[in-house]
């Protein structure tokens, strides 16, 4: 017999993480002195990892390989801590989950977050067992 399997992408797909993301990379900017960003403005630099996400943010005079691990290693602390703060599941997500796994189908989550905050926010949100 088959398995199914149903994958699905975390970010954008299952939950909206744009506020605590933006309030992240802000809290780490402002750190640094450099100006902080609306939360439009951050969703907008979102795409190809965080690194890119930091790059994106910082006046393009600043955009050096150092000052994106400065504004990293402010912004993971932060955000493990924060990550579920104004995160949520889009509407009908956790029922539509609920639906799929009483159906006996298997759920993948794939994300290009980093794991820690991956599980956390999985943990949080998304209940996939029944």
């Amino acid at each position: 017999m088959k398995k199914k399997l149903v994958i699905f992408d975390l970010d954008g797909t299952l939950l909206y993480t744009v506020p605590d993301i933006a309030a992240a990379t802000n809290q780490a900017l402002a750190a640094c002195g450099w100006p902080v960003h609306s939360e439009t403005d951050i969703a907008s630099f979102i795409g190809n990892g965080i690194n890119k996400l930091f790059e994106r943010a910082l006046p393009e005079n600043a955009r050096s390989q150092e000052e994106v691990l400065r504004i990293r290693s402010l912004f993971l602390p932060y955000y493990g801590e924060h990550c579920a703060d104004m995160t949520r599941p889009f509407d009908g997500i956790p029922e539509l989950l609920a639906g799929i796994c009483r159906h006996g189908i298997k759920v993948a989550v794939a994300s290009n977050k980093y794991h820690p905050a991956t599980v956390k926010l999985m943990r949080h949100f998304l209940t996939l067992t029944t």
